[in-house]
């Protein structure tokens, strides 16, 4: 028998029951399993589960398997945060995992909620005690399929697991396309393991894409119109703004640049909402 380790799979041999705990042969020592973390089981079977070490340092199993083992990698979601010590998540199994705050963003406005989910796997420190370690771009690689052209300019979910300042890298889920969303793509910046709505704008030779998440044109469009439709009713139907005035004022009051201001007013205009005059834009009488 291989030496048997925390957070690995082993197939051992079920030698009894003492009250609410299953005991399962082991290397030196018993080995023990919660009867709630069994299944259907009797002495002498052979059953494969899941070595962790409990909180007094021994070695103890679970037949609830978890998403990732110590080598293979899975998503957890997030249950719980410590500012101080990180973030813990759900591994699928019968106990929470630490991933160390070290690992997070140094932006703590990026680091995950309750919720999202992480791509990780399973390590162990010298008493056996498992933490959590986010998945790296070499493993990613590993495991990624190649996207096809037909999802050129298609929408899908995807998962941010690495954050840089020249854009985030993403998984789609339930694909695993590797997706690069550059930071002018982007109208902030996605936490860590937040799922998000991407648009493919392009597909490269190694079979990974690059993403939007913002609006397509005529979407940011319509926002922008209404925006502006907004604003304008809500101050009484006349404001001392139109397609001639300064690009810096249009951006203090509205945020947005004079082209994409002069669009959305000829969108109104066209829809017979607004009319301009000397310097002034007046929403029009039903």
């Amino acid at each position: 028998m291989e030496e048997l380790k925390s957070g690995y799979t082993a197939e051992l041999e079920v030698l009894g029951q003492e009250g609410s705990r299953w005991v399962l042969e082991g290397d030196d020592d018993d080995i023990m399993m919660n009867v709630s973390d069994a299944e259907e089981i009797q002495d002498g079977d052979t059953v494969k589960v899941f070595l962790y070490a409990n909180r007094r340092g021994e070695l103890a199993a679970t037949m609830r398997m978890p998403n990732m083992t110590f080598g293979t990698y899975g998503w957890a979601k997030v249950i719980r945060i410590d500012d101080k010590e990180g973030v813990y998540v759900d591994i699928g199994s019968s106990f929470e995992v630490l991933v160390n705050g070290a690992d997070m963003p140094k932006v703590r406005a990026l680091w995950p909620v309750v919720g999202d989910q992480l791509y990780m796997t399973l390590r162990t420190d010298l008493g056996g005690q498992i933490f959590g370690r986010l998945g790296t771009e070499e493993r990613v690689m590993d495991i990624i399929t190649e996207a096809p052209e037909s999802v050129m300019n298609m929408n899908l979910k995807a998962r941010a697991y690495r954050l840089l300042p020249v854009g985030s890298f993403m998984l789609s889920v339930p694909e695993n396309y590797r997706i690069f969303i550059h930071n002018t793509e982007q109208e902030r910046e996605p936490r860590l393991g937040q799922e998000v709505d991407v648009r493919i704008i392009g597909i490269r030779d190694d079979g990974t894409v690059n993403g939007s998440m913002l609006p397509r044109k005529e979407e940011r469009l319509g926002d922008d119109a209404d925006k502006i439709f907004t604003y304008l009713t809500d101050i009484g139907g006349k404001m001392p703004f139109w397609d001639k005035s300064s690009p810096e004022e249009i951006k203090e009051m509205f945020g947005m640049s004079k082209a994409a201001f002069k669009r959305a007013l000829g969108t109104l205009m066209r829809e017979g909402k607004v009319t301009q005059s000397d310097g002034w834009t007046t929403a029009s009488e039903d």
